[in-house]
């Protein structure tokens, strides 16, 4: 591992299953990530990681299974619910706020967190400044804190991305193609950012990607998925000799 150490499991789970009609997405899926440690979940197009991603954050029920995080179940949940427990996501696709400034995205977030989205935005845009731009300081962002986030590169977005997850101080951190759309060297530095802040502050971080330079660099523990099971999990090294997921997904780029 990169570092990482044995520590309580703050995401559980046992037996996940989700089928849409005759067609089984994840089947008997089980895995724990622990506090600190930096976890991928790869797999060919199809193979069930964003249908088990949208089941963790509870936009889909599972038939079958439980998802305990931080030590409770979750499954029933809604999103909300288990954002308070102290869960963060990012997308695949950047999800915020193209009218607000970099700040008001991250203020927003605050807000949410702190239970004080009733004030009115010409007073709440005032709040919890210093701790926005204690965030956008972080992710290396403080210098474009006034300028509207339509305006960035995408590799910005994902910057921003990362702060508005970071506003919720998750204990559990769930990243959907962080890298999607980014150059090498700006992938690289992401992840670097991210493994960064998930050791210092021992967030279990979860994430799928697609770029496996990125993922074999900062991935203490590597799962595979394949039609919706897993077909390996182990150390990066491992699991890149692992004759099924060369096979199944690596090819050559297990070569690399």
């Amino acid at each position: 591992m990169n570092g990482a150490t044995a520590a309580e499991p703050l995401l559980e789970v046992s037996g996940l299953r989700k089928a849409f009609g005759g067609v089984v997405a994840v089947d008997d899926v089980a895995f724990e990530v622990a506090a600190g440690e930096i976890v991928a979940l790869i797999g060919p197009n199809g193979a069930g990681k964003s249908t088990c991603f949208n089941m963790l954050m509870g936009q889909l029920a599972p038939d079958a299974g439980t998802i305990r995080i931080l030590g409770r179940e979750t499954v029933g949940l809604p999103p909300r619910r288990i954002w308070r427990l102290g869960v963060g996501r990012t997308f695949q696709v950047t999800a915020t706020f193209g009218s607000m400034t970099v700040r008001e995205n991250v203020q927003v977030a605050l807000l949410s967190h702190h239970r004080a989205l009733r004030n009115p935005w010409r007073i709440a845009r005032e709040q919890f400044v210093e701790l926005a731009d204690g965030l956008l300081a972080t992710v290396g962002m403080q210098a474009h804190a006034d300028r509207p986030s339509s305006v960035l590169a995408y590799g910005d977005l994902k910057r921003l991305e990362l702060a508005v997850a970071l506003a919720n101080q998750p204990r559990l951190l769930l990243m959907d193609e962080p890298t999607a759309g980014m150059g090498p060297r700006e992938r690289i530095e992401l992840m670097a950012l991210t493994a960064a802040i998930a050791r210092r502050e021992r967030t279990a971080v979860l994430f799928t990607e697609h770029d496996m330079d990125v993922v074999f660099q900062h991935a203490d523990r590597v799962m595979v998925l394949d039609r919706g099971r897993l077909i390996a999990a182990g150390a990066p090294a491992e699991v890149r000799a692992d004759p099924e997921v060369r096979r199944v997904y690596l090819g050559s780029r297990a070569a690399r």
